[in-house]
């Protein structure tokens, strides 16, 4: 089999349906299949998913579920000599999604996995699209396949350049299988993919950029939701990569305030009407006093930190490593 597609869900809702469409729709010139991994829906998932032809179901019980754990346990299902990730709320913009990323990875021997571009859903905010617009045009003015090999002495002096390289988003991905085969996915509860990318990365393998693989994927969290989020990258990023997120409160001061002019004038120049312009600039605060709280997690009982985490289990999964 050429490539397999593996689409993990719980209680995705609707938007499962039109993703699990529009990849039994795509336009490939060789043979694939469709593996739906699920640990518990109960919101008629599982009917809709053994009602199509051509579409693998496994289940696991919810407990079993781990981010990293369960991607090698469907790639070890999978058939595919490529195996493309996509999370149960990105859809494909169109029937060419796994024909392009597949060829992304297959285009040199080096290439360890590549990740495609995402864009808002129609109905996000101005500010939701600007983002996913800028940030994704970061990959898009570099080179489409890089690898620590292209400047090693900037690889072991710039972070940020390093941070490049290992970005990574099993939202819209695919894998070669033979290099999973020899580095699988760590079983962790945050950022499978970043680590994963970074280790392939630091083996001396390539990773590829898909700027014409896209999906539709978007959220618009509230507020809290926003700091809690933004508390969990953190606290996640400062454990994992040794990142420390707006830890001082100068650079937090200063970078609310290069956001609220941004933004500002974002919203001036887009006529965005002041509600949604209010609301963002709440979300700017909560993402920066998030990040900085998070980098200092190791100082917070145990308690504060479970109840400032949006996500629980990733917070006991994290070790708590000496304050500093």
């Amino acid at each position: 089999m050429k490539a397999s597609v593996v689409i993990p869900t719980k209680n995705p809702g609707q938007i499962f349906r039109d993703v699990l469409d529009r990849v039994l729709e795509q336009d490939c010139p060789w043979p694939f299949e469709i593996l739906v991994i699920d640990s518990g829906s109960s919101d008629g998932t599982l009917e809709y998913a053994r009602s199509k032809s051509g579409v693998r179901l496994h289940e696991i019980a919810p407990q079993e579920f781990g981010h990293g754990r369960t991607r090698n346990l469907a790639a070890s299902l999978a058939t595919g000599d490529f195996i493309a990730f996509i999370t149960h709320d990105a859809l494909p913009v169109d029937t060419g999604w796994l024909r392009t990323i597949v060829e992304a990875v297959e285009q040199d021997d080096t290439i360890a996995g590549a990740f495609g571009r995402h864009i808002a859903y129609p109905d996000a905010t101005p500010f939701i699209k600007r983002d996913l617009e800028v940030h994704f045009a970061g990959f898009s003015a570099l080179p489409a396949v890089v690898s620590r090999k292209m400047d090693p002495e900037r690889y072991e002096a710039d972070q940020g350049w390093r941070q490049v390289l290992h970005f990574y988003s099993d939202n819209n991905s695919c894998l070669r299988r033979s290099v999973w085969e020899k580095m699988p996915y760590p079983d962790v509860e945050f950022a499978e993919d970043q680590i994963w990318a970074h280790r392939v990365i630091e083996a001396g393998y390539a990773k590829a950029y898909a700027v014409d693989a896209v999906v539709y994927h978007s959220h618009d969290y509230g507020v809290f939701d926003q700091f809690r989020r933004a508390f969990d990258e953190s606290n996640a990023f400062r454990v994992l990569f040794g990142y420390r997120l707006n830890a001082r409160p100068t650079r937090a001061v200063l970078s609310i305030a290069y956001l609220t002019k941004r933004d500002l004038a974002f919203a001036w120049r887009n006529r965005v009407s002041p509600f949604t312009t209010l609301k963002r600039l709440f979300f700017n605060v909560a993402t920066v006093t998030g990040q900085m709280t998070g980098a200092h997690a190791a100082r917070l009982p145990g308690r504060v930190r479970l109840s400032l985490s949006r996500d629980k289990r990733l917070q006991r999964s994290l070790p708590v490593p000496d304050p500093r």
